[in-house]
């Protein structure tokens, strides 16, 4: 198929370096349980609690009776998946924009290879697509309502800190958020891969639409286990940043995606992001982080993948 991104041609030496060996074959496929992760009713008296709880002890949350309409969601999907079916030779000409990206051109090892492809949307840019009405229409409808729904969230959260009420409405904007779209096509080696390797967000929240195809694996307690996908209900990670803004308070959860050998998997995530000037300071003290900006955050994951094939993330900026 002219739209699947040439994986396997792309990373032979990779995949010859490492089929066959057995002692990697636990990568993706061991998983110890699975499990439901902490759903929260937005229309519940108690649901500020229930997430301020979530926060602390998961660092990951889905919620239900959110106000998003399936309309809304689902029209999400059908554009996501027109633009994903593009040919690929139409999608790479977007990789110098980084607006598409696939796999992982840094990756040393498999260990490091997302089978993945993601379109990445700043806010910013949406307004600009105008060779795209139909995308354009569905992607300003899901920010336009994910933002305050992230806003609301980001706020409970704050009020348990005693946080200064404003810090959000000053440093976190709609134009500073982000739309990424993400298909994990089919994978043959898929023991050997991850759809999207181990990470923790770089964010303040995450709020993701999935389908149901499942695949979303989280660390805890030691462990990988896996999330089973819930009809109508949306998943919400706490990210890098409000780990830091919190001094730890809130955990940032690392977690991955699973390749799946016969069926492809998508989902939309609204990244919730400060300005790139915005300065993220440990609330109480002693501060486990030093103080930085987003941009620096990001220039420094940057350079790590560049280096290394993967992020090193917030442990660069503990004290």
């Amino acid at each position: 198929m002219d739209y699947e991104p040439p994986f396997l041609e792309t990373y032979k030496s990779l995949v010859q370096k490492h089929v066959g060996d057995s002692k990697n074959e636990y990568w993706c496929s061991m998983v110890e349980s699975t499990c439901e992760i902490p759903s929260i009713d937005l229309g519940r008296e108690e649901c500020m609690e229930e997430i301020v709880k979530a926060a602390k002890e998961w660092g990951c949350f889905e919620i239900v009776n959110h106000g998003i309409s399936q309309e809304v969601l689902e029209s999400m999907l059908l554009e996501q998946k027109k633009v994903f079916y593009q040919p690929f030779v139409l999608k790479s000409e977007q990789v110098n924009s980084k607006t598409y990206s696939w796999g992982n051109p840094f990756a040393t090892n498999l260990t490091q290879l997302s089978w993945s492809e993601a379109f990445h949307f700043p806010r910013t840019q949406i307004f600009k697509m105008d060779q795209h009405q139909t995308l354009r229409s569905s992607l300003e409808a899901f920010a336009t309502i994910m933002f305050p729904l992230a806003e609301s969230l980001t706020g409970i959260l704050a009020s348990k800190l005693n946080m200064k009420s404003n810090y959000f409405g000053e440093h976190c904007l709609p134009e500073s958020s982000f739309i990424r779209l993400n298909r994990y096509p089919p994978c043959p080696i898929s023991s050997k891969v991850h759809g999207l390797i181990p990470h923790h967000d770089s964010t303040f929240l995450t709020i993701i639409y999935q389908d149901q195809v499942g695949g979303l694996q989280l660390f805890k307690d030691g462990k990988w286990i896996g999330v089973e996908p819930s009809p109508q209900a949306l998943v919400v990670n706490i990210g890098d940043l409000f780990q830091a803004l919190s001094n730890g308070v809130y955990k940032s959860i690392k977690h991955r995606v699973v390749a799946s050998e016969k069926v492809e998997r998508f989902s939309t995530a609204f990244l919730y992001c400060p300005s790139e000037e915005a300065t993220i300071e440990s609330h109480n003290k002693p501060a486990m982080y030093r103080n930085f900006t987003f941009k620096e955050y990001r220039q420094q994951n940057k350079k790590d993948i560049k280096q290394s094939g993967d992020k090193v993330g917030l442990s660069r900026f503990l004290l």
